[in-house]
């Protein structure tokens, strides 16, 4: 049931979680995350400063953890994303869709993904690539299919709230920055030379502006 209601702190995001034991633990992703949001009272800077290249004093109008975005296909029905955040830049609303990582990975390649495909997969994986604005020889197997779900849960989430744009960011807590060579051959895939703090215009086929960006955050004091 669509029916949200604030949160009082990190904790609650928790029970929001997949597997609330296993995934909330000191020094990963989910907790790093939920403890970055909600200490900095609404968007944490190194965020802010991505859309302040669309317009000064960028507004969080809303955010959902743990949301999950139907997609068609496969025995898997939805896209859980780590965070929903609606975006308000100048007079441009943007649905953002953000991805925690320390030393996670995106999961597995494409053609990993893809091995022994069932008829429900193929019909996902073209839902995607024609959500992309993509041709399916666009996409090379070495791909992420993390990044491709997570972006087009932005794009769907943009039409579902008639937002101008939509925006896939990393939010990443690696001091080495982890895993950023697999969202730059995304980013290529993309038509963006990625560089780290910087939302960048996607070159797609598609006539809503996607942006893609990778955030460095910093864990909590303790």
């Amino acid at each position: 049931m669509p029916m949200y209601v604030p949160t009082a702190g990190a904790e609650d995001w928790r029970a929001l979680l997949a597997d609330p034991v296993l995934h909330w633990r000191d020094g990963y992703s989910a907790k790093m995350l939920a403890e970055c949001w909600e200490r900095s009272g609404g968007m944490p800077g190194e965020i802010r400063s991505l859309f302040e290249s669309i317009a000064p004093d960028p507004k969080l109008l809303f955010a959902f953890p743990e949301h999950k975005v139907p997609l068609p296909g496969s025995a898997r029905g939805e896209s859980q994303n780590d965070l929903f955040a609606f975006v308000r830049a100048g007079e441009e609303t943007i649905t953002v869709m953000i991805e925690g990582k320390v030393d996670e990975s995106f999961d597995r390649t494409l053609d990993k993904w893809l091995k022994n495909a069932s008829p429900g997969k193929l019909k996902r994986l073209g839902y995607l690539t024609e959500m992309l604005g993509l041709e399916a020889d666009e996409i090379p197997g070495t791909i992420h299919y993390q990044l491709l779900h997570r972006t087009v849960s932005a794009l769907i989430e943009a039409e579902n709230y008639k937002a101008d744009a939509a925006a896939m960011v990393v939010h990443s807590f690696s001091p080495s920055a982890k895993w950023f060579d697999a969202y730059a051959a995304f980013g290529a895939m993309l038509g963006i030379d990625a560089e780290p703090g910087k939302l960048q215009r996607a070159k797609t086929k598609i006539s809503r502006p996607l942006y893609l960006a990778w955030a460095k955050g910093a864990p909590a004091p303790r």
